[in-house]
């Protein structure tokens, strides 16, 4: 499979980028349905950036500081994201809640990695909030972006066994290696048309 046969795909991030690496990394396998092209942070100094830069991907900073409003902001996003062709929007680690006018943009088209295994523990402290509740499962999602923070329809999971001597960064070790594998595995069911967000909200699997 040539560039030119891979699905277009813009990355988010507001950090190092872990998970953007493990989709860079995937996406750079001739048998991948999916091209990296756009790196974009809301932080200047992302060290993402200068890792997707790396790979000759084109890397953007959009700082929120340099404008007036969130809706002026956003707006400045989605026309780099335009603007770069992607079809697919991944988050990865973007540290920003989303305006509905951005998710409904791109609906059924963006995607995000969360460190539990939704709908358990939505939002920020999973892994301190997974060993105070008892539990002996734990793990990592992937989702539909919608509106509501971390609600979207899962696409992929997977679970992450929580031992007894686990710590909060023990366990985010763990869950984290997860993430890096499912998240390329999802990509790929999305960019080869394998699932999709449909009009009743809930995920649709075909092939």
């Amino acid at each position: 499979m040539n560039d030119k046969q891979k699905v277009p795909v813009a990355i988010l991030i507001s950090g190092r980028g872990s998970n953007m690496g493990a989709l860079i990394a995937a996406s750079l396998r001739s048998d991948f349905p999916a091209k990296i092209v756009s790196v974009i942070s809301d932080k200047p100094d992302a060290k993402g950036l200068d890792h997707a830069r790396g790979f000759g991907i084109e890397a953007l900073a959009i700082p929120r500081g340099g404008y007036d409003s969130k809706a002026a902001h956003e707006a400045a996003v989605m026309a780099a994201l335009d603007a770069s062709g992607a079809r697919i929007i991944a988050l990865a680690g973007y540290m920003r809640l989303l305006s509905g006018e951005f998710v409904g943009r791109y609906a059924g088209r963006m995607i995000n990695i969360h460190p539990s295994l939704l709908p358990a523990f939505p939002g920020l402290a999973t892994h301190e909030r997974a060993l105070a509740s008892g539990c002996r499962v734990h793990g990592c999602t992937v989702h539909f972006v919608t509106e509501g923070m971390d609600e979207g329809p899962i696409i992929e999971q997977e679970a992450v066994r929580i031992e007894r001597d686990d710590t909060p960064d023990t366990l985010a070790a763990r869950v984290l290696a997860a993430e890096h594998r499912i998240y390329p595995v999802a990509l790929a069911m999305l960019a080869r048309g394998e699932v999709r967000m449909g009009g009743d909200g809930r995920t649709q699997y075909s092939g």
